[in-house]
């Protein structure tokens, strides 16, 4: 960063730390313990749509890795396309298991950005409930490098309940690095995994 983009005001963009990922494991218990939100064992990874070759032979190589791990049952990686033209890689483990889904998520982020696809990469999420039947996602923006919880109401059409997400925020502020930019908790309508 040069002399001129200090006076202009401009600042250098967060560089992605997937590391940051790791940090959800133990946000999940703070999570538990003050609103009752467990994990579902559900994840994903979001990303602009990619055609050809080289995508489809890093999607075979990422469902070999992680089919490899024989604690799992059913398919290792799911490759879905939303309403808006996003691809997912969905990844499924049992609720008790959210440090394998997070090495599934880092292990599909890394793989994606070591083979050219970071600019690409959007956000990863995992999911909670509760006893009540709520969802929530907690959800990771890859180029910003921070966390923000997503609230959708139960039964509603596109509706989220934010007054549950700034709590979750206060309550995560400690554990996760949350995105202080209110304007980029972006909702994720009909995400895989939620």
């Amino acid at each position: 960063m040069g002399l001129l983009d200090i006076l202009l005001g401009r600042s250098k963009p967060v560089a992605p730390d997937l590391d940051q990922l790791f940090a959800l494991p133990s946000a999940a218990v703070t999570l538990e313990a003050a609103t009752g939100f467990t994990p579902t064992g559900a994840g994903a990874v979001c990303f602009a749509s990619v055609e050809g070759a080289a995508f489809e032979q890093l999607h075979r190589e990422l469902r070999a890795l992680l089919d490899a791990d024989t604690d799992r049952t059913g398919p290792p990686v799911e490759l879905h396309r939303d309403g808006y033209g996003y691809s997912w890689l969905v990844s499924r483990r049992s609720p008790g298991r959210l440090p394998e889904l997070v090495n599934d998520l880092h292990a599909v982020n890394t793989s994606l950005e070591a083979n050219g696809f970071g600019p690409q990469l959007l956000c990863s999420l995992a999911s909670f409930t509760d006893g009540a039947g709520r969802s929530l996602a907690l959800v990771y923006l890859y180029k910003r490098g921070t966390f923000y919880p997503f609230a959708p109401l139960p039964g509603a059409a596109e509706r989220r309940d934010t007054a549950l997400e700034l709590q979750l925020k206060a309550v995560l502020d400690g554990d996760l690095r949350v995105e202080p930019d209110l304007g980029r908790w972006f909702p994720l309508w009909g995400a895989p995994g939620l």
